[in-house]
């Protein structure tokens, strides 16, 4: 599904488009999960037991939106409360909600990032 065009700020990697096990991040396309910020730029992700791509966010962004694949599902608490003592914000949603969701706060220049299960 190709996503809506918007003024991003230098340096920003929205994501463009996404299918059935990929993602495609400013244009490049990837597949599996993934972590996106404009702080770290675009990381490998096996999901939520792979928490060092998410926890290593801190600092680097206020909001962590976590799609959780083609359903929206629960992180476990601890996982929650980990990025929480990080200063880390994280909101659970469908991978594509949180995709756009994202994108929108990334057009506002907020420091924000999503942790994508593929569709």
């Amino acid at each position: 599904m190709q996503l809506t065009d918007a003024q991003y700020p230098n340096g920003a990697l929205p994501v463009d488009g996404y299918g059935t096990g990929f993602f495609r991040i400013n244009g490049k396309l990837h597949e599996g999960g993934i972590v996106v910020s404009s702080a770290q730029g675009v990381v490998s992700w096996g999901g939520l037991a792979d928490r060092a791509p998410v926890l290593a966010l801190g600092g680097h962004v206020d909001v962590l939106f976590l799609g959780m694949g083609a359903d929206i599902a629960m992180p476990p608490r601890d996982l929650l409360s980990a990025l929480d003592e990080k200063g880390v914000m994280a909101e659970a949603m469908s991978s594509p909600s949180a995709a756009r969701s994202y994108n929108v706060l990334l057009s506002e220049g907020r420091r924000v990032a999503c942790a994508l299960i593929p569709v």
